[in-house]
């Protein structure tokens, strides 16, 4: 089969998404139809924004489809009439079955991380947070339990001790366009391509939840290390945070943007565990083992600063 007569329905939102339908289109590739998420209010004037998947889409006279739910009837019978050859499946959301088992042959997701590690809504941070220094991304046909479907194919990209999310989702999200195209292309040889059932990978499987403010804040009890693989891994969005309280201050809220490790002192009587250690230019928090340095923050309701500016806005008060 050729590349032009293989009929792709892709669904997307997010950004990370936008690389591989380029691609696609860019390659050649027969995109029938996006689907892809009703636009939603942004801004200060909560006006109906269309994600950067919809407004490319278009750009491309592509068919896009945005349905409220994703079993709604009309929805479903228009998949049918565009008679889909290959599903693919990008930074989306979950599927019903009567959705990704329409087209002739399935439908195929591509994930930011090495599954069976990571498997959920945010792996490429919960890779960096776990102080992991590999990563990559996954190509593997759905079907009914999240991300655990048969492996195609697979991408590895290393985590220097400094990468932050903000760089390693770039990073991927070129990476997976890449790693998306040669699954594609296997249908093209082969319109059933050998998959790997990833019960057969000498992996324990882990997850990777949704982000919340409860597993976002910093909390002192854990070592300095740990806590700087947080910043690491929610930096810059949507960032770890803590509450802070300085000498005849209010507690104060930031969000912690980029850290340092020093030393692996323990609490003592005289630095007791979460106490501040202010210098001229620094902040340090003890930690259960070593000292945090908090190098960038971003005060509630104003833009992030490094932590020696912050600091003399605090004394010339």
């Amino acid at each position: 089969m050729r590349k032009d007569e293989l009929r792709i329905i892709y669904m997307a939102t997010a950004d990370f998404a936008l690389p591989s339908l380029q691609s696609l289109v860019e390659g050649g590739y027969k995109v029938v139809a996006v689907v892809t998420m009703p636009d939603k209010p942004a801004g200060r004037g909560h006006k109906l924004q269309a994600s950067k998947i919809k407004t490319y889409a278009l750009s491309q006279g592509l068919e896009v489809l945005q349905p409220e739910r994703l079993k709604e009837e009309s929805f479903v019978e228009r998949l049918r009439e565009l008679q889909p050859d290959l599903g693919i499946v990008v930074a989306f959301r979950m599927l019903p079955e009567v959705v990704w088992a329409l087209p002739r042959l399935g439908t195929i997701n591509l994930h930011g991380s090495l599954l069976p590690r990571y498997r959920g809504a945010a792996p490429i941070h919960w890779a960096i947070i776990r102080g992991e220094q590999e990563t990559g991304v996954t190509t593997f046909r759905l079907k009914h339990e999240l991300d655990t479907g048969d492996i195609l194919l697979q991408a590895r990209l290393p985590i220097a001790p400094e990468d932050n999310v903000g760089k390693i989702h770039d990073e991927l999200m070129h990476l997976g366009a890449k790693t998306l195209l040669a699954t594609v292309d296997l249908f093209l040889q082969d319109e059933a391509p050998k998959a790997q059932p990833q019960t057969d990978y000498d992996i324990a499987p882990t997850s990777a939840p949704k982000l919340t403010k409860e597993n976002t804040e910093l909390h002192w009890d854990r070592p300095a290390s740990e806590l700087h693989n947080q910043v690491r891994g929610l930096s810059p969005y949507p960032a770890a945070w803590c509450t802070l309280t300085f000498d005849g201050q209010e507690p104060m809220t930031f969000k912690v943007l980029e850290t340092a490790v020093h030393s692996d002192a323990l609490p003592s009587a005289e630095h007791p565990l979460g106490q501040l250690i202010l210098g001229k230019h620094t902040l340090e928090i003890q930690t259960a083992e070593g000292r945090l340095e908090i190098k960038v923050l971003q005060p509630a309701g104003k833009k992030a600063m490094p932590a020696s500016a912050f600091l003399n806005g605090l004394r010339s008060k």
